[in-house]
């Protein structure tokens, strides 16, 4: 059975490109962006499957 990580990043939004490449050469996989809990910036959920 596959094993999963998970990390939720706060995304800048004038980085985000940026940010989720960098994630994305760490072998993480973009799952959802939502809105953050101040409603202003947004949030990224990822995974990866664990080593």
């Amino acid at each position: 059975m596959t094993k999963w990580e998970y990390a939720t990043i706060p995304l800048i939004i004038h980085a985000t490109k940026q940010i989720l490449d960098q994630w994305g050469d760490d072998g993480w996989e973009l799952t959802q962006v939502v809105p953050g809990p101040d409603g202003n910036g947004l949030v990224a959920y990822l995974k990866r499957e664990k080593q």
